[in-house]
């Protein structure tokens, strides 16, 4: 026993056994991840550098990393080398990008197979799968309404975690929504109209909708990011596989403010570093546009947010946040 440590040792110090430790740590255990946009501000920020259980949801197909070419076929046909639970409602899930696989994203699961969901501006609502007595059992009487005939739960997860947001920096994106739906584009939700459901109405093709309305496939997950105004999620592309779950973010081991004041305050090419919210806190009475609002911004600009750093995930997102 004595000699095996010790060769498992001279192994582990050698560069070919750090490299297989390495891969083996990346392929099954743990992945590092960087938050690149806004769609889960203010739980998750930009400039999050967070680690991922990749075992939370089993053992997903090793990829080689940065390219993300599969190592191995997915022999089980669920993109998993051994199948594990499956996302629950309110989990934060790393998975791959369901239009461009070796992309992926955050967000968090809102609902799963089997339930349906009704969107109306500042409102989700979701019918659960379980039905009536599920619901009554688990949620409070002020966030149920009955429509179309079923109970629904109106914004489920915002007391619980303080960070999911209704706070556009642009275009409305239910307006948005629609305007892709009239204009023949791509987007999961199918416009309806809801007697009895507060909201504004508008008008395609002569007929009034007030909402947007999909229901979860079975073995899938719906993913919206907290950050709800500002988010590219199922909404737009649909529900997630299980084939294309990764893990679940765990920790941060570092978080850095590194945009710049004009991609805060105009956004990037990438959609994903408006933030006119923070600038306002930021330079007060000042107006955001100036040039002494810059000069703030450029003073605290690639500083290390340290009440993050070392953090798990778990409890950030419980959290008023502070950003």
């Amino acid at each position: 026993m004595k000699n095996f440590i010790q060769a498992l040792g001279r192994f582990a110090s050698s560069w070919t056994g750090t490299i297989i430790i390495v891969l083996f740590l990346i392929f099954f255990v743990a992945q590092s991840f960087v938050i690149p946009s806004g769609s889960m501000k203010r739980t998750q920020l930009i400039g999050d550098f967070l680690f991922a259980k990749k075992f939370s949801y089993g053992i997903p197909t090793p990829h080689l990393p940065w390219l993300e070419i599969p190592l191995l076929p997915d022999f089980n046909g669920n993109g998993h080398l051994i199948e594990g639970p499956r996302p629950q409602r309110e989990d934060i899930v790393i998975f791959r990008y369901p239009k461009n696989n070796k992309i992926h994203y955050v967000k968090r699961c809102v609902a799963v197979g089997g339930d349906e969901i009704l969107y109306a501006n500042t409102k989700l609502l979701i019918h659960f799968h379980e039905g009536a007595e599920y619901i009554k059992a688990n949620y409070p009487a002020d966030k149920i309404i009955s429509l179309r005939g079923k109970l629904w739960v109106e914004n489920p997860y915002m007391t619980k975690y303080p960070g999911i947001q209704y706070a556009p920096e642009g275009a409305d994106i239910f307006e948005g929504l629609l305007r892709y739906y009239a204009y023949n584009k791509e987007i999961d939700m199918i416009p309806v109209y809801v007697r009895g459901l507060r909201a504004p109405t508008h008008e395609i093709a002569g007929k009034g909708i007030n909402a947007l309305y999909a229901k979860v496939d079975e073995d899938h997950f719906y993913m919206i990011g907290d950050n709800r105004d500002n988010s590219n999620d199922s909404r737009f592309w649909g529900s997630v596989p299980y084939k294309l779950i990764v893990g679940k973010p765990w920790l941060n081991y570092m978080s850095l403010e590194h945009r710049s004041y004009d991609s805060v305050l105009n956004g990037d090419e990438y959609g994903g570093g408006k933030d006119n919210a923070r600038l306002k806190r930021l330079c007060g009475d000042i107006a955001i546009d100036t040039q002494a609002c810059e000069d703030l911004w450029n003073k605290q600009r690639f500083t290390v947010r340290w009440g993050r750093v070392g953090r798990r995930i778990e409890s950030i997102q419980q959290e008023q946040p502070i950003e």
